[in-house]
């Protein structure tokens, strides 16, 4: 019995998220669907985490236990040529019988990107946020900083959840303009439900001078979700990485 990690890339467009549903297309049953054809038997795969319809994913982590013949480096291989073409399975490795994608991880980095034209691009439709006003990259730097550290972002999670404990840390949160893309990089220990979105469309709020950068800290400690604005649109975020010890 060997226990797989994978390491997942998907454009998240036309899939309902990542997690099995009763109807809908999603990510992980794809690849469900691709290990129980060359496995010859259903399988199950473990996430790091879920996505939402529309957010893509550039190292997205799963793992399943089976009996299973082919090297392990030949996975990816095998699999890529049973999967759609919105999913590539970018590594495997053989991990301890203790790991869990979930369970084991220690943290996660997510990108956001702002498509900051007066005009839609229809190329950048699926993968960027358009933001078609004019917004202060400085002032949005500044209030940036204030979601580094520990904090209760009960105020920046989507209801729907049932998460009890929702006090995450932040290590990093960086925000810079390529172009006419902002791009939005943030690491932490863990994320709640639409946590990256709030927060990036309170930022949006702060560069369009609907809230003051100093409110930051009163907003976050305030827990109340309503003071945190609106949320980001999906297409705009990635999972890039997952951290383990």
């Amino acid at each position: 019995m060997k226990n797989i990690k994978l390491t997942i890339e998907y454009d998240g467009t036309s899939f309902c998220g990542w997690q099995n549903q009763p109807r809908g297309r999603t990510v992980q049953n794809e690849i469900e669907k691709a290990l129980s054809i060359l496995l010859k038997k259903k399988v199950k795969i473990y996430g790091a985490g879920r996505t939402d319809s529309g957010v893509h994913a550039l190292g997205q982590v799963a793992n399943f236990k089976e009996k299973i013949a082919i090297p392990t480096g030949k996975i990816p291989l095998a699999l890529n040529g049973l999967l759609p073409e919105d999913i590539v399975i970018k590594s495997a490795e053989e991990m301890d019988p203790s790991f869990h994608a979930r369970y084991s991880a220690v943290g996660k980095k997510y990108i956001y990107k702002i498509n900051n034209t007066k005009f839609r691009k229809p190329l950048l439709r699926n993968y960027a946020y358009l933001v078609p006003y004019e917004l202060d990259l400085e002032k949005m730097m500044t209030a940036s900083k204030y979601f580094i550290g520990e904090h209760d972002f009960k105020g920046f999670m989507a209801s729907g959840s049932s998460v009890k404990n929702t006090v995450r840390t932040i290590y990093s949160f960086d925000v810079c303009m390529i172009d006419n893309m902002i791009i939005i990089e943030t690491r932490g220990n863990g994320f709640l439900y639409n946590m990256v979105r709030i927060m990036v469309g309170t930022l949006v709020d702060v560069g369009r001078n609907k809230i003051k950068a100093h409110e930051l800290p009163l907003i976050i400690g305030s827990g109340i979700r309503e003071k945190a604005k609106h949320t980001a649109k999906a297409q705009g975020l990635y999972l890039a990485e997952v951290y383990y010890d």
